[in-house]
């Protein structure tokens, strides 16, 4: 699809892709509220505040301080909810929200560097309960994600790992430095501004779907910029796509089945969690 993807090292590489509006065509933390609204735990007015907050994302993206204001009402949400009914909720319903929304075209971008030999890394401020999972239909190698703080099998509404900004970066480079990547070699993939560090830490940074900053960035800077505009049933082209082997099969089925309302905690923590908290997650 994209003839830039190449090996240029004989060292390993990655792919980093943020996941919301560049390899999924919403926003994957707010599609889970009607489910949640089905389930019982929010009200009507919660999910209608929720909708209007996906409206709000798909129109422009957020800065930093309507991701702050969004947050807290996020956080507060879901502090107190039951662990295992979020999961099963978000389990149940899984396939049926996000398998219509994926992007063809990042689908396919994922197969290519797959076959030049380059992991897969998505790379997300939404839960790690939700993004996992979704790496896992994409065949994604690797996982950084935002987690939740629980307690009692209950969320508290606190974050014991904020993927947000600056912390996407520091595990970009964590996992270069543990996993043998010539960042130079690597290359990152995003919608947003906020992710410019992400995209700065690599040797190949793409403007997917850009907001307006950061559309005058990579113009500045000469990045290529890439429009993604046909979401895809991804069971339709799942044999395309590489699936985990064996054991991470198994232990990606266990993280499938590990689903929260951490997709509603996108937006979490005031403060930034240090970049020793990223967990390498392996699908």
């Amino acid at each position: 699809m994209l003839g830039d993807v190449e090996n240029h090292s004989s060292r390993r590489t990655a792919a980093f892709f943020d996941l919301d509006k560049t390899v999924i065509a919403k926003s994957s933390t707010l599609t889970f509220g009607k489910s949640f609204y089905q389930g019982g735990l929010i009200n009507r007015r919660a999910a209608l505040r929720t909708a209007y907050i996906q409206f709000v994302f798909l129109l422009g993206g957020a800065d930093h301080e309507q991701m702050e204001r969004m947050r807290k009402y996020l956080s507060e949400l879901c502090r107190g909810w039951n662990v295992h009914q979020v999961r099963e909720i978000v389990a149940e319903t899984l396939h049926q929200l996000i398998d219509p929304i994926i992007y063809d075209e990042a689908a396919s971008l994922i197969e290519e560097h797959h076959a030049a030999g380059r992991d897969v890394v998505i790379v997300s401020t939404s839960g790690a309960e939700v993004v996992e999972p979704i790496g896992r239909l994409l065949g994604a190698d690797r996982v950084v994600a935002t987690r939740m703080v629980v307690e009692d099998d209950v969320f508290t509404g606190e974050v014991e790992y904020y993927a947000y900004g600056p912390t996407k970066a520091e595990a970009v480079r964590e996992l270069a430095a543990s996993e043998g990547y010539d960042l130079a070699g690597c290359y990152a993939y995003s919608d947003s501004a906020t992710d410019l560090p992400m995209l700065e830490a690599v040797g190949h940074p793409h403007a997917v779907n850009p907001d307006r900053a950061l559309r005058r960035e990579a113009a500045a800077r000469e990045w290529p910029v890439l429009a993604f505009n046909r979401p895809v049933r991804l069971k339709q082209r799942v044999a395309a796509l590489r699936l985990p082997s064996g054991p991470a099969l198994a232990t990606a089925a266990v993280v499938g089945a590990a689903v929260t309302t951490a997709g509603l905690v996108w937006l979490a923590s005031r403060r930034r969690a240090p970049a020793t908290g990223v967990r390498n997650t392996r699908l």
